[in-house]
Order: structure tokens, then C-alpha cells, then sequence
């Protein structure tokens, strides 16, 4: 045992006083006259003993209070085997605050995050006001770079709000040691007061000097139970106008408890468009199909819904998609038009068909179409073979017919610059079509139900097309020989459709066979390469626009719908399209609009990140365990208990307090002392 104010301990001097007090007994006695003092002697013996163990016992509590009451002033306490706070020293202070979506979760003193910003008030409360703080978030901010005195530490306590921001244990623990590294002397101390969400120890941790402490300092929630939107998808690539969607939805339960008959809710524009409800077991995800008409061209928002208490950010995500009224389809022909190709496109009202011979191009207009037909060309010319390569990488759909009389050198070089297999002579040996991949999207609604003998095309001659294994492709059709009907390549951003054979009554039956509209009607519409309908805050995003320039000091900039906020992101050419990169600047969920010249270009939805959504932690044993298997020995877990936090880092600082006991000794013995006067007569 040891002591804060030891100079207090001669006051045990004191303890003379009441051994002075016993010893010269400054009474008066008075005579009392008997008339028979037969048994005087006897009595008197007696209450002589009697009245000296009373005066000895009434001397011993006094004492004892004495001595309690000096003692406690002095403070006792047992000593830690490791000074972890510094009173006579100056001390170098990093407390970070987890101030993730998860800090939303309740606690028995309100949100997580709340507690925690109680909890560094009771640590900073425990130092000197000489002492050196940092105040560190997931936000990283500026003014959190550099150490403040314990007034300003405070002041910037109070302005902690949730963050969509996130970080790992790795990143805080580099960042702490990086700022305690710029002080030269001082007791370093680094405290971590988080939930320690799963998502947090992702990296391999750090080595830390070992004259950094480093404090643990959970922070447990009452309810973890959360329920949220995680992603949705449509079902088909392509969206028109008075066509119906179905947008499918997943949903997941991070909870303990099953839920029934909970409700999402789907707002077009603004707009209900559908609701539905479902059910879902705990740790169980489920997918919610809604069904909708577009009824409007261009750019559109969307929003969906849930309830969910207390953790709420993950309960609404934003998406947008582009509705096109028309499809642009260009046939580029080596022969003349072609009747069927006239007939599909040239007679539908939501498609711009155009027609133009190899020799007449302009190349600059390729880039306004969805798709481009290579139409019985023999040969494919350089400058074509070039243009054709940037409109698939930018996103375009190819097809190809090959007429009936092809250069095979000069499309194997063509097909090869574009990365898919190629043709290598005609095969007279007639056959038919024997497969027809339905689970393929482009076949997906085609066919209702497919009867055993389906009547597909038959072909009298076709093309033999290479099958290299390297290559990434979709055999969409195949003959009843074994060979490529028709496939389809990614290339780049788009795709390329290859065809065995042209459209051609003398080469197969396809032009007229009911199979054929489908085919080129869901190839065309499929033609529109469509971004993606949705971003999370906090990832490296890349949006990538194609076939734009730009023009004199006009830049591309991000606006938030319904708000005054609006930025410029960094932006690069590449080729002939545009890399947009929001960085870290997006912090707000919601749909957002992309515009050129103050002209809407494309809508942008970004959502706060999901990892935050799993309430999965780690517990104390599993914290020591993943720090002690990181090298990083110099750590102590400050678990929470009946015992006040604040008295707890205190004694950190001087080991276990003892001079509220000995107060309660004093007052004991005092006590002690009135019985034994009033009750021992």
C-alpha cells in the first residue's frame, strides 16, 4: 500500500492525545458517606475492573479513528504493477470515437455513441490540465490532426456526430501512433472506445512502440437487432417507355428474431409505384420482387423503403436508370439492304433504323447508336475495323452477318483485333440447329414453355467459326454438328454478336423463322449499355461516361436533388470517354444528378456503405487474442463493470483507491466509541 499525500501521515502523532487523555484522569471525585460498609470492598473491587476495560476499549476506538481519519487523508491505495497514467509526468493523450452507423445501436445510456463520448469525458477528467490531447474520429478531419489542451478536447467532443465513414483498427492504431510520434517526451497513451464491429479488423495490424499504452475500451449495445435493404437489381439490362419492370430487392436480417409481414416501399420520381411485404428468418436474407410500369422517358429516381428502429441508415436506398424512347440501330451494308432487317426495325416506332453502305460512313455519328449491324461485307477496311473496336469497348453492340463471298483473312484479322473467335471457311453440309441456350437472358422470356421437338432453324451452308478456349464468349445457338450458330464476346464495355451465316433465304431458314425477331429485337434493345444504378459512399467509385468531349472551361459537376449541394469531381479523358472520380467528397445518401453545361447527362445514386449493417462483434477475448497475435503485448482491456468508469481509469493511475474505506473505519470506530459510553454504565 502506498500513498498520495504521505506529509499527512504525521498526523498519527495525534494518536498521543487520547493516551494522554486515559492516562491522567483529570476527574473530581466525590464522597459518598455509607452507612454500612460491610460489602464495600467487594463491590468496589468489581466495578474497578469493570470501568478500567471500558475506559481501555473507549481509548482503542478512539485511536483507531484517529489513525483512519489521518490515513485517509493521506490517500491510500494499492499500487499497479504499472504506472499507466503519469501524475508527476507530462502526458500525451489519442482518444478515438467510433462514430459509425453502428454507434447508432442503443445503450443503457442512450446511443453507443453517446456513451462513448461520456466515457473520453471521464478519461480526459482523470489528467492534469497541463497534459496534451488528440481527438480522433472515423472523418479524419483536420482540425482532429494535431494535440489540443483538455478545454478544446471538450469542445471538440461535443460536435461528434454519425458518420458514413468507416475505418479499421489498422488505420486508427497508424494514425494514433503517427501523431504521438511528433512528441519527444511524455507518457503516451493511446484509448480505442468503440463497439468493435467485425468489419473493423479487416488488416493486419500495425507494430506499435512498446512505450505506447494502449487502452481497449468496449462499448456493448442492448439491442442489436437490424434489419436492412442491402441491394436490388432489374431484370432485364434495358428499360422503355410503357414497358413493366421488375425490380427485385434483397433484403437481410442481422437480428436474433424472425419478422412477418414487413413492408417495402418503392417511390419513382417521387411517386409510389409499388409495395410489398415479406418475411424473413433471423440471419436470413429474402428477395422481394415489385413490378411497375415506366411511363416516362429519361432520367429516373428511385427510392426504397423499410422501417426499422433504432439503426435506421441502412433502412432507404437510392438507384436511378436511364428510360430510353427510342433505340438507335444502324445496319452498315457491304450489299445492299436487307429486306428482313427493313422489316424488324424499319416498321417499329421505338426504333430509329438507319441504313449506309461501308463507303459512305460518317464515322463521328456511330457513337448515337445502341447497336450496328454488320451486313454482308466482304471485306472489313481498316479505318471501319477501328471505329467498330471503340464503339463495342465504349459500351455499343456489334452484330455480324458475313456475306456469302467473305475475305477470310480479312475478317480473321478484324475479329482478332476485337478479341473474339473468327471464321475459317464455309461448310456446304447442311444441318440444323439443335440448341438454343433459354436460360441466357436473351432468352429468358422468350419462350413460355419449350416443347421436345422444337422446330428451330434449318441450315443448308454456314461458317465454320474457330472455338478458342481462351476466349470468354456465350454460345447463344449451336448446330445439330456441333458448330457455332451464333455467340456472343464482352468486349470492353459492349458485346459482339457473331453469326455463322448471313441473312439469307440460301444459307438457313433463320430470317424466316420465328426465332429470328426475338433474337435481334432482345439484341437491340440490350444494345443500350446502361451504368451502374447505384454507388456506396465510401468506396473507390469510378464513373465512367462514354463518347463525350469536352468543351472550352465547361466541367462535368454533381449535384444532390432537392438540396444546394453541388460539386466538381476530379475528371479524366480516356479515348473517347470520360472517367468521373467523386473521391471521399460524397458524405450524403441520396440521388444525385450529373450535368454538362448545367444539362442533365446522367442520374447518380450513392448509398451509405452496408458493412456497418452486420451487428456482429467482437468480444474482449477475441480483441486480446487478434492484438496479442499482431505482436502488440502493451494493451489493456478496460472492461465495463459495477464499478464507475472514471474510477476505474483512475485507478490506472494509482492502483485501487483506499480512502473511502478508511473514512468508513473513523466513522465506525466513532460509533463504537457512543455505544460503549451510553450503553456500558
Amino acid at each position: 500500500m502506498e500513498f498520495v499525500n504521505p506529509g499527512f501521515l504525521y498526523g498519527l502523532f495525534a494518536l498521543a492525545i487520547p493516551v494522554i487523555i486515559h492516562l491522567f484522569n483529570f476527574r473530581r471525585f466525590k464522597k459518598v458517606y455509607f452507612t454500612n460498609v460491610k460489602f464495600l470492598s467487594e463491590l468496589k473491587q468489581q466495578t474497578q475492573k469493570q470501568s478500567r476495560l471500558r475506559h481501555l476499549l473507549v481509548l482503542l476506538m478512539r485511536m483507531l479513528a484517529i489513525a483512519a481519519l489521518v490515513i485517509a487523508f493521506a490517500q491510500p491505495y494499492i499500487p499497479v504493477s504499472k504506472s499507466l497514467i503519469n501524475k508527476s509526468a507530462r502526458n500525451i493523450v489519442s482518444v478515438y470515437i467510433d462514430n459509425s452507423f453502428s454507434m447508432q445501436a442503443e445503450s443503457n445510456k442512450g446511443t453507443l455513441l453517446d456513451k462513448a463520448k461520456m466515457r473520453a469525458l471521464e478519461i480526459v477528467n482523470v489528467y492534469k490540465n497541463s497534459d496534451k490531447f488528440q481527438l480522433l474520429t472515423n472523418d479524419f478531419e483536420g482540425k482532429h490532426q494535431r494535440l489540443v489542451s483538455r478545454d478544446e478536447f471538450k469542445n471538440l467532443l461535443d460536435e461528434i456526430t454519425i458518420s458514413p465513414s468507416t475505418r479499421s483498427l489498422a488505420e486508427l492504431l497508424s494514425r494514433q501512433a503517427d501523431m504521438l510520434s511528433t512528441e519527444n517526451d511524455g507518457v503516451k497513451s493511446i484509448y480505442l472506445i468503440s463497439d468493435f464491429q467485425k468489419n473493423m479488423m479487416n488488416d493486419n495490424l500495425p507494430q506499435i512502440d512498446s512505450s505506447l499504452n494502449v487502452f481497449i475500451i468496449p462499448i456493448e449495445s442492448v439491442n442489436t437487432n437490424n434489419l436492412y435493404i442491402d441491394s436490388c437489381w432489374f431484370e432485364a439490362p434495358v428499360y422503355q417507355v410503357n414497358q413493366q419492370v421488375k425490380l427485385f430487392v434483397r433484403i437481410k436480417n442481422s437480428s436474433d428474431i424472425d419478422y412477418e409481414k414487413i413492408p417495402v416501399n418503392l417511390k419513382i420520381g417521387g411517386v409510389q409505384k409499388a409495395v410489398a411485404s415479406f418475411d424473413i428468418k433471423r440471419g436470413k436474407e429474402a428477395e422481394v420482387e415489385l413490378a411497375y410500369t415506366n411511363q416516362n422517358a429519361g432520367i429516373q429516381f428511385g427510392v426504397l423503403e423499410i422501417n426499422d428502429y433504432p439503426i435506421s441508415f441502412d433502412d432507404t436506398f437510392f438507384f436511378s436508370y436511364y428510360v430510353s424512347s427510342v433505340t438507335n440501330v444502324l445496319s452498315i451494308n457491304g450489299n445492299g439492304d436487307n429486306v428482313y432487317l427493313n422489316s424488324l426495325f424499319g416498321n417499329d416506332s421505338t426504333f430509329v433504323f438507319g441504313n449506309e453502305e461501308q463507303g459512305n460512313l460518317d464515322y463521328s455519328s456511330l457513337a448515337s447508336n445502341s447497336l450496328i449491324i454488320l451486313n454482308e461485307a466482304d471485306r472489313i477496311s481498316t479505318g471501319l475495323g477501328q471505329e467498330m473496336k471503340r464503339f463495342v469497348i465504349n459500351g455499343g453492340s456489334l452484330v455480324v452477318f458475313p456475306s456469302g463471298n467473305i475475305d477470310i483473312d480479312n475478317y480473321k484479322t478484324f475479329l482478332t483485333s476485337l478479341g473474339t473467335d473468327f471464321y475459317t471457311g464455309l461448310d456446304t453440309t447442311a444441318t440444323k440447329v439443335g440448341f438454343v441456350d433459354v436460360e441466357n437472358p436473351l432468352y429468358s422470356d422468350v419462350f413460355d414453355e419449350i416443347p421436345e421437338n422444337i422446330d428451330l432453324p434449318v441450315v443448308f451452308k454456314s461458317y465454320d467459326i474457330t472455338r478458342n478456349s481462351r476466349i470468354m464468349k456465350e454460345t447463344l445457338m449451336e448446330m445439330q454438328n456441333g458448330n457455332v450458330f451464333l455467340s456472343s464476346y464482352p468486349v470492353g464495355a459492349g458485346k459482339v454478336y457473331l453469326f455463322a451465316v448471313p441473312l439469307k433465304p440460301e444459307f438457313s431458314t433463320f430470317p424466316k423463322h420465328a426465332i429470328f425477331v426475338p433474337t435481334l429485337y432482345k439484341i437491340a434493345i440490350s444494345g443500350y449499355k446502361e451504368s451502374r444504378n447505384f454507388y456506396f459512399i465510401g468506396s473507390d467509385n469510378t464513373i465512367v461516361i462514354n463518347n463525350v468531349s469536352l468543351i472550352g472551361d465547361n466541367l462535368y459537376k454533381i449535384k444532390l436533388l432537392n438540396s444546394g449541394f453541388e460539386m466538381i469531381p476530379d475528371q479524366r479523358i480516356i479515348g473517347s470517354g470520360l472517367e468521373i472520380y467523386p473521391h471521399n467528397r460524397i458524405k450524403v445518401a441520396g440521388n444525385y444528378l450529373l450535368t454538362y453545361n448545367d444539362k442533365p447527362v446522367k442520374g447518380l445514386s450513392f448509398n451509405y456503405n452496408r458493412s456497418e449493417s452486420e451487428m456482429v462483434f467482437y468480444n474482449t477475448d477475441d480483441i486480446s487474442e487478434i492484438l496479442k497475435d499482431n505482436g502488440i503485448d502493451n494493451f489493456h482491456i478496460v472492461k465495463s463493470g459495477s464499478v464507475p468508469f472514471e474510477q476505474t481509469v483512475a485507478e490506472m493511475s494509482r492502483g485501487i483507491r483506499l480512502w473511502m474505506w478508511f473514512v468508513i473505519l473513523g466513522l465506525l470506530f466513532l460509533g463504537v466509541e457512543v455505544l460503549l459510553l451510553r450503553l456500558w454504565r
